[in-house]
Order: structure tokens, then sequence, then C-alpha cells
């Protein structure tokens, strides 16, 4: 296991006072965050992201099924993105940590201290969320959104969001779980769509699969006819996320 501190380009005491320059200087280490994580990932792609809670525990079906699909992902020689911690993201991670891919784990600094999992080949700690987030967009081929909270909610959100808009390539984004997200989908389709603010269009963006193999199969149907390497244009709108 592999755990990766990022840089620091500036002294902790420029960061501590109450200089009123001291958002000038975070832009440093903002930037020190970014051409640590990206030096660390250069070589992870094709991935694919993972998401779900961190409350999740081992004996849950949840947990287990999890870790069936990332093993199966990695296996398939993809490399696993999670969010370092406990629960689901620890499935993720101990699924694929015997695989053929890379088991990563993007973790972040919580002040009620999230520590990372023992199965990362990467382990990353990321200070700020944006640039955690965008580091799950920038490597994955696909999102699998298993069963989470706000934080879950919130990854989906974006990425779908970022698909729509046209901000990143257009990709896989798979919930996982019939019986948890369909009142999403329902209410996504009741109400949003039929109140004119997102397109029909839209929610062909999201798929519900429930069975491991198939959510596998689905991410290499996608790609069957245009392979996972980015073209030079997607590799120029992975610059502005």
């Amino acid at each position: 296991m592999t755990s990766q501190k990022l840089p620091t380009m500036i002294e902790p005491e420029l960061l501590n006072g109450d200089d009123t320059n001291q958002e000038a200087w975070r832009a440093f280490e903002i930037m020190a965050e970014f051409v640590g994580a990206t030096e660390n990932l250069k070589a992870v792609m094709p991935a694919v992201s993972i998401f779900g809670s961190a409350r999740t525990k081992p004996d849950h079906r949840y947990y287990q099924l999890t870790e069936e699909i990332a093993r199966l992902l990695s296996d398939s020689g993809f490399s696993v993105l999670s969010g370092g911690g406990p629960g689901i993201m620890e499935a993720a991670n101990k699924g694929a940590f015997p695989g053929r891919g890379a088991s990563v784990g993007l973790n972040i600094k919580l002040p009620f201290e999230q520590h990372g999992n023992a199965y990362q080949d990467i382990g990353i700690s990321f200070k700020y969320f944006f640039m955690r987030k965008v580091m799950f967009v920038k490597y994955a081929s696909a999102f699998v959104v298993m069963p989470g909270g706000f934080g879950t909610l919130d990854e989906l959100m974006e990425a779908i969001t970022l698909v729509q808009t046209g901000k990143t390539r257009k990709l896989p984004i798979i919930l996982v779980g019939h019986q948890y997200w369909s009142g999403l989908v329902d209410w996504l389709r009741d109400t949003l769509v039929a109140d004119g603010m997102a397109a029909p269009a839209d929610l062909e963006l999201i798929q519900i699969i429930d069975e491991p193999q198939k959510i596998v199969d689905a991410i290499f149907k996608h790609y069957e006819t245009t392979g996972f390497e980015l073209t030079p244009t997607e590799r120029k709108m992975q610059l502005y996320l």
C-alpha cells in the first residue's frame, strides 16, 4: 500500500494568520494539491469512480455488493477510485485491491477526521473538496453510485451536471439498487422534467443496474465504438472542469 502526501508550497504560518492576503496565498496551496494529485494519478486510466455512504458496515449487503463490483472492475483492467474512507469507500478499495487495476483512495481531511482504509495502492489526502471532486471526474471512464447520503447525492448531481453541460465527455452514470434509487428517478421525471426544470433526455444520462457483471458489461458497451482513450478534444475539455 502506498500513501501519498501532497506537497505543500506555503509555510503553515502564512495560512493561519489574519493577513488580508491569506486568500491569495491559498491559491498556491490549491496549485500544489492539483499538481501532486495529477502526478500521482496520471497512470490510473481507465478508471471507474465509485461513490457511496461512509456509514455502511462490512456485514451490510451494499458493502458486499460494492466489493463484488469493484473486484469485477479491477479484474477487467479498470482502476477503482473511491473516497478512501470507511463504508462503501472501503468496500470499493477492498474489492479492487487484489485485482489487476489499481485501488485508489481520494481521502478528504474533515473536522471529524476521516481515516484512510487499508486497501489502497495509491492513497491521496485532500484538503479541498472541489479539488478532490475534479480528480474523481478527470480520471473516470464511468461512475458507479451506490446507496449513500448527502455527499453521495452531491457527487451524483455533480457528475450529471458536468455531462449534461458538456464540461466532460459523455460517460456511464450507473446507480446501483433499484429499491434505493427508483424514488429519486421518479421524482426527477415527475417533478423536474414535468415542470421544465430538466429535459427528458437528461434522464437518459443515468441508468439503474443491480447485477455486478451487467454493470461491467454496460461500461464496456458504452465504449465499444470509441474506446477508452480520450480524444484531443476530450483532453482539452478536461482542462476546464
